[in-house]
């Protein structure tokens, strides 16, 4: 049996924001600990008995609960809500990606999560034009019943929360919930926090960096039906949304552009990759009623499959999972390979791969990648 939402007791909140935030847990990590011990209070018991088995030295210790306790501190201080996977309140198209996070802080109106989400991003640096289609498409889409997700980068991003705020817009932010950036979206940030939501899986006060702008961009597209690319550079950080929508099985749409304009060689290109010539409101709509049709809300839980854990002290069972182990480090180096390949070139049984590499990113022996990859640390 997979997971299923459900109403969360705040103690097992508490407990995945531990688990989530502790040393070498990522999202991935986070989802397998889940569907194998049920708990995360069960998870954080295992922690050091399994980056042990992974080859770790020294312990593993769990994210103190005094730490989570002064997130959570400021969390109520601004009224905001602690949005948990696998609880009711999480939103369930999200919840369906490899790699949703197990844990966002919210702050405004938690009920748009509930609602048809669509993105639109773009240059930072756009045109006028690129931002009159921006507002405009925001608007109409919000009027049609769709919640607009964006990043509330300056330029396509702002332009399309601003066109959102009757409506309903969600931010998603690369720093914590609490930190403005940039600074000139000061205002915007306060509307959006009184009439929309300001979201983000980073703890309060994070500054935020280069590597957290991809890990935002996935949240934008997986709230989302879809993702609108209004203007990009041929090398924008906006195409790494339009990638990770396309991966995550989202509709990915793009406004065409001049060739002259270094600001349309993004959505040309990916229109040549396939994504929907976008020249109107309605050429989205027409799109999106077949995908309402389809869903995008049944979260896949039963991703991971491991050894019964009450066969976990049998001494065969072990045997097995060390010679396991030695086989993939063989085959692994710090060029990321699929786990598909692995399970190919070791000819091992999907459950025992996972619980081998499940022990060995808790050891800080390797990384997981977008796309199902991993590698040597």
């Amino acid at each position: 049996m997979g997971i299923t939402a459900e109403q969360l007791s705040l103690e097992e909140k508490i407990a995945r924001l531990r688990l989530i935030r502790t040393e070498n847990v990522g999202p991935v990590t986070f989802r397998q600990l889940i569907e194998r011990y049920k708990t995360a209070e069960k998870a954080l018991e295992m922690l050091p008995e399994l980056a042990k088995r992974g080859g770790r030295k020294k312990p593993l210790i769990a994210c103190s609960k005094s730490m989570i306790e002064k997130d959570l501190e400021e969390l109520e201080k601004q009224n905001g809500t602690l949005i948990v996977f696998g609880d009711r309140l999480y939103p369930l198209p999200l919840a369906a990606t490899e790699d949703a996070p197990p844990v966002m802080m919210g702050l405004g109106h938690s009920h748009l999560l509930e609602q048809k989400s669509f993105a639109i991003v773009g240059a930072r640096n756009a045109s006028a034009v690129g931002l009159k289609i921006a507002a405009s498409f925001a608007q109409k889409l919000g009027e049609a019943g769709y919640i607009i997700s964006s990043g509330m980068a300056r330029g396509i991003d702002a332009a399309a929360h601003h066109g959102a705020l009757a409506s309903g817009t969600i931010a998603v932010l690369a720093g914590g919930a609490d930190v403005i950036y940039p600074r000139e979206n000061s205002g915007l940030y306060e509307q959006i926090k009184q009439t929309g939501l300001i979201l983000s899986e980073m703890p309060f006060g994070t500054q935020p960096q280069a590597r957290h702008f991809p890990r935002r961009n996935r949240i934008i597209s997986g709230l989302s039906l879809g993702v609108l690319v209004v203007e990009a550079t041929h090398r924008s950080g906006t195409l790494i949304t339009a990638r990770l929508a396309s991966e995550q099985g989202r509709e990915v749409f793009a406004i065409p552009g001049s060739p002259l304009d270094p600001r349309s060689k993004g959505p040309n290109s990916l229109i040549r990759q396939g994504a929907q010539l976008t020249e109107s409101v309605q050429d989205i709509l027409d799109v999106l009623k077949f995908m309402d049709e389809r869903s995008l809300s049944e979260p896949q839980y039963d991703l991971f499959t491991f050894p019964d854990t009450a066969q976990q002290a049998d001494d065969n069972l072990n045997k097995e999972l060390g010679k396991a182990r030695n086989m993939i480090k063989e085959k692994l180096s710090h060029t990321a390979i699929s786990i598909d390949e692995l399970i190919r070139l070791t000819e091992l049984d999907t459950s025992m791969i996972q619980t081998v590499l499940l022990e060995l990113e808790l050891a800080g022996e390797i990384t997981r990648h977008a796309g199902n990859r991993v590698s040597f640390c």
